[in-house]
């Protein structure tokens, strides 16, 4: 791995010196372990901790299989699948990993006794399989999470609808929290080059996700002058969703939980901040089984005050069981409520009667295709949308990192250095980076 690093340090090594690079027999990497599945039975969610199930491994390198890359992972970062894959909620991920062993031989290698997970990188290719042209030994990039097969027809319109369609180092192995990640080659995309490697690898999954889910049409379709409803809009999702709807000159109505919070949005530019703290809303009686629906009222009149007197066009949802009620209630008739995620429960509840009486519409979002994660991607580039991250932590300390996610104590994202060795490596247009850098720093130290 030392001559791998070293190549990418010294800024001048050529394709062809990356491709005459002999690569490890195995590499280190953060895994889950299938008998360790039911090592927190009995235990609630929050009680359930990643530090005791993400081990760093040493494990086989994969064999390379057609229109595949290896990539040199120089940093990665924290999403909530992988919290969920370490607490094994709501299902142990080795599912998937079976189920992908039986599709085809070289589905077999992703099932594995233990599971490499991770859903972000940035990197330098190492190596590409047969029928890769577009990418080179050598070639920057960061990676988007959508794995997809392409051999039916019903992903071809959308590649989010293919049958084989799976999450990148959650639904397969060999992701990115680990010094080799092995990817479809049509997961790459260019890197970023004023961000630093830490930086490039943080807006991956949560960026694409809510490119996806409120700009694309396969979402919420935003336009200019709509009303936006953006819950955690200072959170790792909600923090993309609040730039996007600023950036297209949408009016985001920013639901944060305290002041700190509410102080990014307004650094972004947001003028309409609902603080939850302050409101105290309380959508549920307190065993959890019936929602108040006086507080979706107040909910409502609180976003009238803000908008001068007019609701919300889409909203975008995430938190899920929580807040699922109040979001449709306060969606203005023909509006849209987009939902993804579902951190606060999985298990719905809404009045149906202010859905199909007021002709409004819920889109389901998953991710984001290979069009959609580019044009998001490309927007990073320009540095007209800009990374989240706030903290970064050794891959030795991934199940710190998870951990903080899993108690929501983190602001927007949280990185992991892979084979990278220190922060602040990687940036190549310096000036680019001078004219962005309070936007590429604004969650720091948060």
């Amino acid at each position: 791995m030392q001559n791998i690093l070293d190549a990418i340090s010294t800024g001048a090594a050529t394709q062809e010196d990356f491709a005459s690079l002999t690569l490890p027999e195995s590499y280190r990497a953060v895994t889950v372990h299938k008998d360790e599945v039911d090592m927190f039975e009995g235990l609630t969610s929050k009680e359930k901790d990643p530090r005791k199930s993400l081990h760093v491994d040493e494990v086989a390198l994969p064999e390379l299989g057609p229109g595949e890359a290896f990539v040199a992972v120089m940093a990665s970062a924290i999403n909530y699948n992988t919290v969920w894959t370490s607490i094994f909620e709501p299902v142990s991920t080795f599912g998937f990993l079976e189920r992908y062993g039986r599709e085809s031989d070289l589905g077999k290698r992703h099932d594995l006794p233990y599971h490499v997970v991770g859903s972000d990188l940035s990197g330098v290719v190492l190596a590409t399989g047969p029928g890769v042209t577009k990418w080179k030994p050598g070639d920057r990039v960061v990676a988007h999470c959508l794995s997809v097969e392409l051999e039916a027809p019903d992903g071809h319109n959308d590649t989010m609808l293919d049958p084989s369609q799976r999450i990148w180092g959650f639904e397969t192995n060999f992701g990115g929290l680990a010094d080799i990640a092995m990817v479809k080659a049509n997961q790459l995309m260019p890197k970023p080059e004023h961000l630093t490697w830490e930086e490039a690898a943080s807006p991956g999954l949560v960026n694409c996700t809510a490119y996806r889910q409120l700009v694309s049409a396969n979402g919420g379709n935003m336009k200019q002058g709509d009303n936006v409803l953006i819950w955690g809009a200072s959170g790792g999702l909600g923090g993309f969703a609040t730039q996007y709807a600023l950036n297209g000159g949408a009016n985001p109505v920013c639901v944060v939980s305290n002041e700190e919070k509410a102080k990014i949005v307004r650094s972004m530019g947001a003028e309409m901040i609902i603080n939850r703290s302050e409101m105290d809303f309380r959508f549920w009686n307190e065993d959890g089984t019936s929602q108040n629906p006086k507080e979706w009222l107040r909910l409502g009149k609180a976003i009238r005050e803000l908008t001068g007197g007019e609701d919300i066009d889409i909203v975008f949802e995430h938190p899920g069981r929580e807040t699922f009620g109040a979001s449709v209630f306060v969606t203005r008739k023909g509006g849209t409520i987009t939902t993804c995620a579902s951190t606060s429960g999985y298990m719905h509840e809404y009045d149906n009667r202010y859905l199909w009486m007021n002709l409004k519409r819920i889109i389901s979002s998953h991710f984001a295709n290979y069009r959609e994660s580019w044009e998001a991607n490309r927007l990073i580039a320009q540095g007209k949308i800009h990374p989240t991250l706030s903290r970064t932590y050794r891959l030795e300390e991934t199940g710190q990192a998870a951990l903080d996610v899993h108690h929501n104590l983190h602001q927007g994202k949280v990185g992991v250095l892979c084979l990278s060795p220190e922060e602040g490596l990687g940036v190549l247009d310096e000036e680019k980076r001078a004219q962005h850098i309070d936007a590429i720093n604004r969650f720091r130290g948060v």
